[in-house]
């Protein structure tokens, strides 16, 4: 970590977080002299990770949260871990949607992230049980108006999820009834074992009904989500077209995944077929 005094808070706790789940726990005094900033600074960022549910503050220092994997955070603390990972992801990830495309986005913050971009690609048909990713659309037009080439969002019914996603018998019919370019997939958890999984049994079958439904499947998600594993697995990475993820993703992951996935993007990093649309390649 950089001992560099004038770091941004989210980016001392992006660091903390990243050193608390690599070496198990760290001390304030240890975070204070690796990041060049007070023991009052350090102490203030544990209470606010804390707060978010991303680690357990101890005597002296902070540990990692030990989370069953029925754990489902909510949308908002969820929003507070990894955001410019989340948003350089969101930013390379638009970069695979070519004008035209029906796309179809997951619940989830980084696909939360990913709407924002996708308001500038012009003539898109965007299907979304998140009722954030909706609220990204429906905003935009109420302040613009119903300009030339604005998306057009379908929302699935169902039951609304801890993270705004709707999932059930409802969202499931209408999913199964579309067919859509690209899907943009947020997850709870991937690894070479379980796959993708979430710790909601409703959001697995509706996902499953999503990369059903999809041409290509591209997965968005920072580094701090391999190796996680929920309770539920609703595809394995062999079903998984493209992973868009972030520089933080170890070496190993990255070699996993090449084998297994057609195409790895690394947000930040040079991509051979940067500029190239997935969903105008032949299938």
């Amino acid at each position: 970590m950089s001992e560099n005094q004038n770091l941004l808070a989210e980016q001392r706790r992006a660091l903390i977080v990243d050193e608390v789940r690599r070496r198990g726990g760290v001390r304030v005094n240890e975070l204070t002299r690796k990041l060049g900033v007070s023991d009052m600074t350090v102490r203030r960022d544990l209470d606010a990770l804390a707060r978010q549910g991303v680690l357990e503050k101890v005597h002296g220092g902070a540990v990692p949260v030990i989370e069953a994997s029925t754990h489902e955070p909510g949308f908002e603390a969820k929003s507070g871990l990894e955001p410019t990972a989340k948003e350089e992801i969101a930013r390379a990830a638009a970069r695979l949607v070519a004008p035209g495309a029906a796309v179809a986005l997951s619940g989830g913050t980084t696909t939360y992230a990913l709407a924002r971009h996708l308001l500038e690609v012009p003539d898109l048909t965007v299907v979304t049980n998140s009722v954030r990713v909706a609220d990204v659309f429906h905003a935009a037009q109420r302040v613009s108006g119903q300009r030339q080439g604005a998306a057009t969002v379908v929302l699935t019914g169902g039951v609304r999820t801890p993270s705004d996603s709707l999932v059930g018998p409802v969202a499931d019919r209408a999913i199964s009834a579309l067919h859509f370019d690209l899907l943009f997939l947020g997850v709870h958890g991937i690894s070479a074992e379980a796959g993708l999984s979430t710790p909601n049994l409703a959001e697995a079958e509706t996902n499953r009904r999503l990369v059903r439904s999809a041409r290509r499947v591209v997965v968005v998600a920072d580094h701090t989500k391999w190796g996680t594993v929920g309770l539920s697995s609703f595809a394995t990475l062999d079903e998984v077209d493209t992973l868009v993820t972030d520089t933080g993703l170890p070496a190993e992951a990255r070699a996993e995944v090449s084998e297994r996935l057609r195409r790895l993007v690394v947000a930040g990093e040079p991509d051979v077929d940067e500029g190239e649309s997935d969903d105008t390649e032949e299938a």
